[in-house]
């Protein structure tokens, strides 16, 4: 069926200055399908690559209809502009009146295609973008375990750890230069380890006795939180970029693991075993009181993971029918539901817009990262089953 809509486009250019895409309001005629309130677009391109690349994007998001020019409320063209830019042009779907024309560069040509997928999503569904962002994760193969990174789209891969040990919960800093995660490769125990993906350069944050391990940047990437065992159970602790100035966060018989912070890096979010079996706690990065997190949906919740957009939406790993699955809770209903279904689904990491999530999906003793729009329910996987083990993703934009 069709309905009217009035949409307010503006968007983030690549320099991340807000400027409008297009000049006034428009009202338009978009087509909706089973209810789902997807945006019916057409993508168009003189390139294959070009054109398989952007509909893949559009196909993963959840909010869009891929559909023939005619039936769009948006065409969609992208044509390669020389070297490592595109054109981009929008236009209003039937007879097409253009609305947009942009030349958007890129890291190379296909960054360049997603970066403009990504302003076409922030001017029509007022959200940010996230096809151009990069994931880190762990990669098995033949028993070995390594960091990697690559774009979303797993078209760009690149290993980044060659420890050939056990590693573990790789995660970004905010201004994607420095990579935290935890290595075996050292000591035979779990140490936390900071990369610096311009040289390479490998710097101890955490070395001490105990496990050390759950490092992550704060929101502004001056402290990292962790969890250390060094007093004899794991508690939270708070230091500065460098690994220094450690403060304890935390101070009981229980254990407690995988902070996460709050947009604003005012309060971090954990895991405890406080109650008999883990269940989340909040408490303030400064110092100050635990509070209970009431989830009330499973008697094991764990691996926490505040949204960066939205503070009071917490996704997490709940234990649910003898089974794993992606849970969210939602402050402002003091309530949680269950996103996925079926396979074990665990490890949540958020995207750029607050809407979508990456998890790991394990299946028959495999595991693979997955796309979940939490709006829609729709999972997506990011790479093909034989590409290996992967797990514990991280994203930055």
């Amino acid at each position: 069926m069709r309905f009217t809509v009035l949409l307010l486009f503006s968007v983030f250019f690549v320099s991340l200055c807000p400027q409008p895409i297009f000049s006034s309001p428009i009202e338009l005629d978009t087509l909706i399908r089973d209810g789902e309130g997807k945006l019916a677009v057409a993508v168009e391109s003189s390139d294959t690559a070009i054109h398989a690349l952007a509909r893949r994007a559009f196909g993963l998001h959840g909010g869009f209809l891929l559909t023939t020019a005619s039936n769009a409320a948006f065409v969609i063209k992208i044509e390669p502009s020389g070297g490592s830019s595109v054109l981009l042009s929008v236009g209003s779907g039937g007879a097409y009146v253009e609305q947009l024309r942009r030349t958007v560069p890129g890291r190379d040509l296909e960054n360049a295609v997603l970066r403009a997928c990504d302003l076409v999503v922030e001017a029509t569904l007022r959200s940010k973008g996230f096809f151009a962002g990069r994931l880190a994760f762990v990669r098995k193969q033949r028993g070995i375990s390594e960091i990697y990174t690559s774009d979303l789209l797993f078209n760009r891969v690149s290993p980044l750890t060659r420890d050939r040990s056990l590693v573990t919960g790789p995660k970004w800093s905010p201004d994607g230069k420095r990579l935290l995660y935890t290595t075996y490769f050292k000591t035979g125990f779990p140490d936390i380890y900071m990369i610096d993906l311009s040289s390479g350069q490998k710097t101890p944050i955490a070395t001490f006795k105990g496990t050390n391990t759950g490092a992550a940047f704060s929101p502004d990437g001056r402290q990292i939180a962790m969890s250390l065992s060094g007093t004899g159970n794991s508690e939270i602790y708070i230091s500065d970029s460098r690994g220094k100035n450690i403060r304890r966060l935390t101070t009981n018989k229980s254990l407690e693991a995988s902070p996460s912070w709050s947009p604003d890096g005012r309060r971090v979010v954990y895991t405890s075993d406080a109650p008999g079996k883990p269940q989340l706690y909040e408490i303030p990065s400064s110092g100050g009181p635990a509070r209970r997190i009431p989830t009330n949906i499973s008697n094991y919740c764990s691996e926490p993971v505040w949204n960066p957009v939205d503070d009071s939406q917490i996704a997490f790993t709940a234990a649910v029918g003898g089974s794993f699955q992606i849970a969210l809770y939602d402050a402002k209903t003091r309530s949680s539901e269950i996103l996925t279904s079926g396979a074990s689904s665990l490890e949540p990491a958020w995207l750029r817009d607050g809407r979508h999530l990456v998890f790991t999906q394990r299946n028959s003793g495999s595991t693979r990262l997955m796309l979940l729009d939490t709006v829609t329910k729709k999972v997506s996987a990011l790479h093909k089953a034989g590409f290996g083990d992967v797990s514990s993703a991280s994203y930055v934009y």
